[in-house]
């Protein structure tokens, strides 16, 4: 069926419209010289190339082991070590001299600003990205 038939049975008891009339009369797509060719000539070429390498997991796996049973290692003497180190901890306060307290203030009230700051710039990014204006 073409689509002026179409037309007829769509709009059966309506009056035709100007875009019914334009998409009756527009011509048929057709693909350029070669196009066929070219894609078939792709697809040719893709199913004749060699199949992607697998991931050598046998060979891998071994140094992923290792490296793991570093990790444990290092974790259990980490754990090992801090433990007597713990015990010995004393809780007194440290005692600053004036001349280190005030940089140490002044430095406090700086990163208190900046954290502010960033708490700040990262709720309001949030909030414009749930309107869609980001």
């Amino acid at each position: 069926m073409n689509r002026k038939h179409l037309h007829k049975q769509d709009n059966a008891g309506t009056a035709p419209t100007r875009i019914d009339d334009i998409l009756a009369t527009e011509e048929e797509l057709v693909p350029s010289s070669g196009f066929l060719a070219s894609v078939m000539e792709r697809v040719r070429e893709e199913a004749a190339a060699p199949a992607p390498i697998p991931f050598p997991w046998k060979r891998a796996l071994p140094g992923i082991l290792f490296a793991v049973a570093v990790l444990g290692w290092g974790a259990y003497e980490l754990v090992r070590a801090a433990v007597p180190a713990m015990q010995q901890i004393s809780f007194a306060s440290p005692h600053l001299s004036v001349a280190l307290a005030r940089p140490l203030e002044d430095a406090g009230w700086v990163a208190l600003a900046l954290a502010v700051s960033l708490v700040s710039s990262l709720l309001s990014r949030r909030l414009a990205g749930r309107t869609g204006l980001l």
